[in-house]
């Protein structure tokens, strides 16, 4: 029952603590015991010759791993004062929205990082998988796995509160019109009455079908790209004995929103200028899945935002938005309990639950097949009066 805004505050001044005296740490490669290190600071509320005095009560600040979290937000490029500078510098924001984990999660004022309380259990977990998590990124770093920055634990009041810091997927300033959280399962994958009744509705799968049937459709290079992502990271998660997790896919329809603009302000909707947004500092959906258009430094992509750009059936121009969540749920026990609960009482194939490699499988053929599609080619006109057939179409 800590208050909201002594969490934020102790949050903050454990975090600059940490960060700062990191920086007085010489830079050196990370080694096998720097994933168990867990280093511990008090905070008494009159201040220590080490921490400032604060109005919240006395609490401890853990920072797990620092070493192996520094070198990942380095690998992720991030620098130490900009880390401090956007999580501490603004009050954190707290979003209403909390996941169906119960977690709380905050956004810093600058919109790059989530920090999203985590069970016991999952900050455990995380912390086993660093080793393999440092491994898979040194061979990959384009991935649309959660990107962690950061795992922390404030106790107070014999509370232990245990807090993780990740990129965020969905920047506030661009408005997204759905979101999907989709696991390639269709039983019971839709949205509950009461989820439907928010302003801002996190659909299922089935809900995906329903609504866009057709799917969303990409240019081929992009598709190659993020299929090709996927299936490196179904396969990690699939070492790592994970399962359960989602991808989550938000959509920004620019036509869409072009619309809504113009009504409005009342104006036509040629003179439509895109409000500026802030850019998007590291993790972006673009930059997850493919480096190296990015790295041009091409025009185009700045204007996007960071979305991947796709269309719909109806041929509007869309922006997506998306990365893979949930992938802290270890398949223990309980899980293979589950599921063969539920696989006596229901076609196996469709439930959520399932073995880590079947639930990859699974999930990479509805992204790569229902999900996403490739922009059908159309048949250039130049061939056609050369040759005097056409191309046939590609499905």
């Amino acid at each position: 029952q800590t208050t909201s805004s002594a969490l934020k505050g102790a949050i903050q001044l454990g975090i600059t603590h940490t960060v700062g005296s990191l920086s007085t740490k010489p830079e050196r490669d990370v080694l096998m015991q720097d994933f168990y290190v867990v280093e511990s600071i008090f905070f008494p509320s009159e201040g220590s010759n080490l921490t400032p005095a604060h109005h919240y009560n006395d609490f401890r600040f853990k920072t797990y791993a620092p070493v192996a979290f520094r070198y990942f937000r380095e690998l992720f490029g991030i620098r130490p004062d900009d880390y401090l500078y956007s999580l501490c510098n603004e009050p954190l924001i707290e979003l209403s929205n909390s996941g169906a984990s119960g977690s709380l999660f905050y956004v810093s004022g600058d919109d790059e990082f989530i920090i999203k309380t985590v069970q016991h259990k999952e900050a455990e977990f995380l912390q086993k998988l660093l080793p393999g998590y440092y491994m898979n990124l040194n061979q990959n770093p384009r991935t649309l796995l959660p990107k962690f920055y950061g795992l922390y634990c404030v106790q107070a009041g014999g509370k232990n509160i245990r807090i993780v810091v990740m990129n965020n997927l969905l920047p506030r300033s661009v408005k997204m019109h759905l979101k999907y959280d989709l696991k390639g399962s269709t039983y019971k994958r839709r949205a509950s009455q009461k989820e439907r009744e928010k302003v801002f509705p996190t659909y299922k799968d089935l809900d995906f079908m329903q609504d866009i049937p057709d799917g969303l459709f990409l240019d081929s290079d992009m598709y190659n790209a993020l299929c090709k992502t996927l299936q490196r990271d179904c396969l990690v998660l699939q070492s790592f004995k994970i399962m359960d997790y989602s991808l989550l896919v938000a959509i920004h329809n620019i036509d869409l929103a072009q619309r809504e603009h113009a009504m409005a302000d009342g104006t036509s909707q040629t003179d439509m200028r895109r409000p500026a947004a802030q850019k998007a500092l590291y993790s972006t959906a673009m930059e997850s899945i493919q480096g190296e258009a990015r790295r041009g430094g091409t025009i185009e992509t700045d204007d996007q935002m960071g979305g991947i750009p796709a269309r719909n059936a109806k041929g509007e121009r869309l922006l997506l938005y998306i990365g893979i969540i949930d992938v802290l749920q270890s398949y223990r026990f309980v899980k293979k309990l589950e599921h063969s609960w539920k696989a006596l009482v229901h076609d196996g194939d469709t439930v959520s639950v399932h073995r880590p490699s079947f639930y990859a499988e699974r999930f990479q053929r509805f992204m790569c097949n229902t999900a996403f599609k490739k922009i059908p080619l159309k048949p250039s006109p130049s061939k056609k009066s050369r040759s005097g057939t056409t191309v046939p179409r590609r499905s």
